[in-house]
């Protein structure tokens, strides 16, 4: 009997350790916070600009996986500047005449912020004020940013193949409106 008991206890206590690793990542971002889903992977940002970084995982038949950028910034430029910047970094995709891109009001945490897709040809650049980038067809951004009351700018990104950020849209929306 006592075996027993050890058992369910191991098998109860491996249970609760596996739960808790199967849990992602609380960002802090324009003094709320959030958690991850478990599969997205964080990583050391790229840029000094970047508050936080995650890589997620692709989809079945993309060459890529998507990434998640948090930005946080006294300054910034203001909404419109970043939005267009934004547009500005895809091309249109091969016969089409524009990049496509759409937007809608939502609310972050108690911030009125603007929610932006952007589908094209991405350019991929070492950084962002280089001249020139590497093609990458296909892809889709999805882009959040407010102003806070102090007027810092909050943005983030999640951009990469479309197959995969649609793969990950859902789990990422819920996690931009689970800011609190």
């Amino acid at each position: 009997m006592r075996c027993l008991f050890a058992a369910v206890g191991v098998a109860l206590l491996s249970a609760l350790a596996g739960s808790a690793a199967d849990k992602g990542t609380t960002v802090e971002w324009a003094s709320m916070k959030s958690t991850t889903p478990a599969d997205w992977k964080e990583e050391t940002p790229s840029s000094k600009l970047r508050q936080g970084q995650f890589k997620l995982p692709k989809a079945e038949g993309d060459k890529d996986d998507a990434e998640v950028a948090i930005f946080f910034s006294p300054g910034g430029g203001g909404i419109d500047a970043n939005l267009k910047r934004q547009i500005a970094a895809f091309q249109p995709a091969e016969g089409k005449e524009k990049v496509g891109e759409k937007q809608e009001k939502i609310k972050v945490g108690g911030n009125d912020a603007v929610y932006q897709e952007v589908t094209g040809t991405f350019l991929k650049k070492p950084f962002p004020m280089a001249e020139k980038g590497t093609p990458m067809p296909g892809y889709k951004q999805i882009y959040v940013i407010f102003e806070t009351k102090d007027g810092a700018v909050a943005s983030l990104w999640l951009r990469g193949p479309e197959k995969t950020v649609e793969k990950h849209k859902k789990a990422f929306d819920e996690w931009v409106k689970g800011f609190k």
